[in-house]
This record gives structure tokens, sequence and C-alpha cells, in this order.
């Protein structure tokens, strides 16, 4: 693919990452959430230039420290995010505050590291950012599923779908 096509990828995918993050988000049960940072990943890692053939040390070290920004921010971003259970039982999630310090500080570090790299000589390309991004949305996904399944239903068993009996009254 084209460095053209990989930008407007990841241009699309941040869009919708924070149209979505602003607004309540309802977390379906589906188990899907994994799906768009592994294409993300197949694609960083399908494309040249993910590593820098001239400067292969230093662009293994910038990618290494730029897929742990990725990952310390898609963790902040999840531990930041409300989940909580709605009256009927669904899944909810919206960003914070605090989550919007999350991005701002998460995005100042890769921009550091894209200046470190500029001083090292090291090329980055979109595989590098894709990857990051597919890192960060990988955690965030995650620990959400995991925030989210440690909620209790609400209404007892109404949440799930199974009828609630009157006690005594037990059906043979």
């Amino acid at each position: 693919m084209s460095g053209l096509v990989n930008v407007l990828v990841i241009v699309a995918v941040i869009a919708l990452v924070v149209v979505r993050q602003c607004s309540a988000q309802r977390i379906s049960g589906d188990r899907r959430w994994w799906v768009l940072p592994a294409v993300l990943l197949v694609m960083a890692v399908r494309e040249p230039g993910l590593i820098d053939p001239h400067h292969r040390m230093a662009s293994v070290a910038v990618l290494g420290a730029e897929l742990a920004v990725g990952l310390l921010m898609g963790a902040a971003w999840a531990w930041t995010s409300r989940v909580w259970r709605a009256e009927d039982g669904s899944l909810w999630s919206r960003g914070t505050k605090a989550t919007v310090l999350v991005w701002t500080g998460g995005l100042a570090l890769r921009a550091a590291l894209y200046g470190v790299a500029a001083v090292l000589g090291v090329h980055q390309g979109s595989p590098a950012l894709m990857a990051a991004l597919a890192a960060t949305l990988l955690v965030r996904g995650g620990l959400l599923a995991w925030r989210a399944a440690a909620i209790p239903a609400s209404y007892g068993g109404l949440a799930a779908g199974v009828p609630i009996r009157p006690a005594g009254k037990e059906h043979v």
C-alpha cells in the first residue's frame, strides 16, 4: 500500500476513535474488540519501513519506545474512561477529562519520539505509527472489556434476560 493510503487509514481510525470517545458508547458483548487493532497490526507488519534499514538498532529502540507509549496510553485511556451499566442492563463507556489529558500527553510523547528519531537520523514511516495505534487500541479494548465484565448485572438476572419469579412460586 502507498504511504498516502496508510496515512488516510491512520487519520480515519483516529477520527473514528476520537469521535466515539467524546460520546457515550455502548460496549457490545460480541468480543470483537481486538479486530481493528489486529488489522492495523497486520497492515503495519506487511509494509516496508517498519524498521529503518540504515539505522536498525536506533530504529528498533524508537519503535520499542513508540510501542511502550502506545501500551501505556491504551491502559491509561481505559482506566480514565467511565464504565457503567444502564438500567436496561447494557454496558456503556465514555471518556472523562482525564482521558483528554491522557490523549494530550500521549501525543506529546509521540511527537517527542518523532523528534528524537529525526535527530538520530531514523526514518519513521506510517507502519510504526500504525503498530503503536494498534497497541493502544488493543490494550484499551481489552481493559474496557475486562472492566465491563466485572460490573454486576442490575436487577438480578433481568439484565441477562432471565425472568425473575416471585419467591415460593417455583416452576416445575
